[in-house]
């Protein structure tokens, strides 16, 4: 592990269940390459997807699905910025009605209260993302200060079923870089 004092902060990297997931090791060198420690969560559906024990080696950390018995340590370092992604219907929807019944959930909802830097990368079929619930949602956390990417400048919606052929063009770096936009300016600010 490098000194805490070298590294930009801890980055908790949220992965719910889309086959986007599997990719993620992209995003975690690319933030480890700008000195963020990263930690991976992931929900339960995110985990049939994902590299869990890859992941535990690049992070060098485990890999949160679940909330923690009481009385348990914590094993993750607290988080100073969370990326959402990929961000499934389901959680876009359960975060922006404020459920927490994932420890994925309890950690965005808990870090939008205390003000945390976060940002979503939803990715979802055009059906599903017509939806008007999903829609509302993505407004609403938006209205809330959440760096919501999505719309076709981020990444174009695709046909249902079609996913996987769009798994190259996930926007790994534009989420990291949305972090950073966010730090830059809650820094100029104070």
């Amino acid at each position: 592990m490098i000194g805490r004092s070298s590294t930009r902060g801890v980055l908790y990297v949220i992965c719910c269940g889309s086959p986007a997931a599997r990719n993620v090791d992209v995003l975690i060198r690319m933030a480890q390459h700008e000195n963020w420690e990263v930690c991976v969560v992931v929900t339960p559906d995110g985990r049939k997807f994902v590299d869990v024990p890859a992941i535990v080696v690049q992070t060098g950390y485990p890999v949160r699905t679940s909330y923690k018995n009481p009385g348990d340590p914590d094993v993750l370092p607290a988080p100073d910025a969370i990326i959402v992604a990929p961000a499934t219907v389901n959680t876009v929807n359960k975060w922006a009605a404020g459920i927490a019944d994932t420890l994925a959930l309890g950690l965005v909802v808990e870090g939008q209260g205390k003000g945390l830097p976060i940002v979503a990368v939803p990715f979802t079929n055009a059906a599903m993302a017509a939806h008007p619930a999903f829609q509302e949602s993505i407004a609403r956390l938006r209205s809330w200060g959440v760096s919501v990417l999505f719309g076709d400048d981020v990444i174009p919606l695709h046909a249902p079923g079609t996913g996987d052929q769009h798994l190259d063009r996930f926007p790994w770096r534009k989420a990291l870089d949305a972090v950073g936009l966010r730090l830059a300016t809650r820094n100029h600010h104070h």
